[in-house]
């Protein structure tokens, strides 16, 4: 059978910025979905992140630094959660399918050194994100998954919450295995080709924008940043 006709899971996180190695945990979701796609079971979190959360971090997501404090668990515990349970899926060989998967993994890569953890090793991730560039380089347009779902006809309500987010991921990425069947390979494989399609991606971009900056870089990694 093909990853997208088996049980597979979603995930994301909401965080306090942009940079993957500053930013902190403030809600993650992991769903489950069963073989035609839909909902089976879902782990939700709600965590103090420990430092103050921007004020543009909480327009995004709707969590401000006193919900947070007041409602949500500590960032020690709530970090230890998030990574044993995927550590749970990628001992059982589920695929986990993250939109932008470089960003939500070094985020959960920091945390884990952040609080003495050991550091996942991330195996069978798929990220649409990855395979919609690869499938469709050259279609204008933004490639947020607010603008990635509308294009493939995926629902997306509440985007920017780690619910939504999550489980549009994982329709979005089954869209792709539908239209492409090059996509549809076991797990593992397609794991070791996103590392390969990242950095050419990346190099192009690179390429391009070297153009106008001669020293413009693009990182190639996937899908972990390196520990600078």
């Amino acid at each position: 059978m093909n990853w997208h006709e088996q049980i597979r899971a979603g995930f994301d996180l909401e965080t306090t910025g942009r940079d993957p190695s500053q930013a902190r945990i403030v809600t993650a979701t992991i769903v489950m979905v069963d073989a035609a796609g839909r909902a089976a079971s879902s782990a939700e979190w709600l965590v103090d992140p420990g430092v103050p959360i921007p004020d543009e971090a909480a327009q995004v997501h709707g969590v401000s630094t006193e919900r947070a404090r007041a409602e949500g668990v500590p960032a020690a515990e709530g970090v230890v959660q998030v990574l044993e349970t995927l550590r749970d899926l990628f001992s059982a060989r589920i695929p986990v399918i993250a939109y932008n998967a470089v960003y939500d993994f070094t985020v959960m890569d920091r945390e884990a050194r952040r609080h003495g953890l050991e550091p996942l090793r991330p195996d069978r991730v798929i990220d649409p994100f990855v395979l919609d560039k690869q499938t469709d380089r050259f279609r204008k347009g933004k490639r947020t998954l607010s603008a990635v779902a509308e294009h493939f006809g995926v629902s997306l309500e509440n985007a920017h919450t780690s619910a939504a987010d999550a489980l549009a991921g994982i329709h979005v990425a089954d869209a792709l295995a539908r239209q492409h069947e090059k996509l549809r390979l076991d797990p593992a494989r397609l794991h070791e080709q996103q590392v390969a399609w990242k950095a050419e991606q990346s190099a192009s971009f690179q390429e391009y924008l070297r153009r106008k900056d001669p020293q413009a870089t693009i990182s190639q990694a996937w899908p972990v940043e390196p520990v600078a």
